[in-house]
């Protein structure tokens, strides 16, 4: 299962504040597993946490590299932040790309995902580029039947392949519908706080043709919570499981600086945290990512913070 693109986790990266009682911080919880050592057996109740550090997709999309930085940082801020339930949580290190063989380690990616949810576990990803949920998809597919994809997103990531049949951060949706249509199986796509700043018009036509469920930031401005969940409502009733996966653009800059593409008219965390909560009430959610924090190009580190909040408030 291990290949060259794993590292084992770091303990250093998990410190918090000396005075804290136990067992009320991150950093005190996490537990570590070396997968280059031994397999990790089935625990009941138990999320791994997982990281992709990876910026080879976002280098071919033509975007502002710096996000294969994202897992550590989180994991950094994650660590002193309070924990609010009795939680399993491993860290078991991250998947790297730093041969620009993006295909590779998405493959990596995916095998770990699998062997995970065929022990059993929840998984949680930290990002790295949007490519990976091309190789997080592919660890849950054979494992989920009538699996959806939830995506917080200012983009559709609907792009076409390279002329060599390359992905990259803005074709994981692609590869994922294509693979879809190649094992007869339903493409359920719904991406929420949609930029019509951000997508061209053929995007939006691919959207359509493949049945994409969306709404666009203004919808989310506008329209009531309630009908919001309304919407997801419907979206949950066509599938059994869910993947989540956040790309953290979607958040207007003043909160996200630092991403690839930030987004002067995002959402708000107060917009987004609640429809993250309502979605993990359905219990359908199996697995999550978050994509796209570029540390290098973090304002005050705002976005690093953003990220590691949302990633708590999703494991309680």
């Amino acid at each position: 299962m291990i290949t060259e693109h794993y590292r084992a986790p770091d303990p250093d990266l998990w410190q918090g504040r000396a005075d804290t009682l136990p067992n009320e911080r991150f950093f005190q919880v996490i537990q570590f597993h070396d997968l280059s050592k031994e397999p990790l057996d089935a625990v009941e109740n138990t999320i791994v946490l997982i990281g992709f550090c990876c910026d080879e997709g976002i280098i071919r999309n033509l975007g502002r590299p710096g996000a294969k930085y994202g897992p550590d940082n989180v994991r950094r801020k994650l660590a002193a932040l309070p924990i609010q339930r009795s939680l399993h949580l491993i860290d078991v290190g991250n998947i790297y790309c730093d041969d620009g063989d993006l295909e590779s380690a998405q493959s990596a990616l995916a095998e770990l995902v699998s062997h995970c949810h065929q022990q059993g576990f929840k998984t949680v990803i930290l990002g790295g580029g949007h490519e990976i949920a091309w190789g997080h998809f592919q660890g849950l597919v054979n494992h989920y039947d009538g699996i959806g994809i939830v995506n917080f997103d200012a983009h559709f990531d609907l792009r076409p392949l390279s002329q060599e049949g390359q992905g990259s951060s803005g074709t994981p949706f692609t590869q994922i519908a294509q693979l879809c249509e190649e094992q007869d199986k339903a493409f359920n796509y719904c991406c929420l706080g949609i930029q019509s700043s951000a997508n061209t018009r053929s995007l939006f036509e691919k959207a359509e043709q493949l049945n994409v469920n969306f709404l666009k930031t203004q919808e989310i401005n506008t329209q009531s919570y309630a009908w919001q969940c309304a919407f997801i409502d419907d979206f949950l009733l066509s599938v059994d499981a869910v993947y989540l996966t956040i790309c953290l653009d979607v958040f207007a800059e003043c909160f996200a600086p630092g991403v690839s593409a930030p987004q002067s008219t995002g959402l708000t965390p107060w917009q987004t945290l609640p429809l993250l909560n309502y979605l993990l009430q359905s219990q359908k959610v199996v697995s999550i990512d978050i994509a796209e924090l570029s540390p290098p190009l973090d304002e005050e580190e705002k976005t690093t913070r953003l990220a590691a909040n949302i990633v708590a408030e999703l494991l309680y």
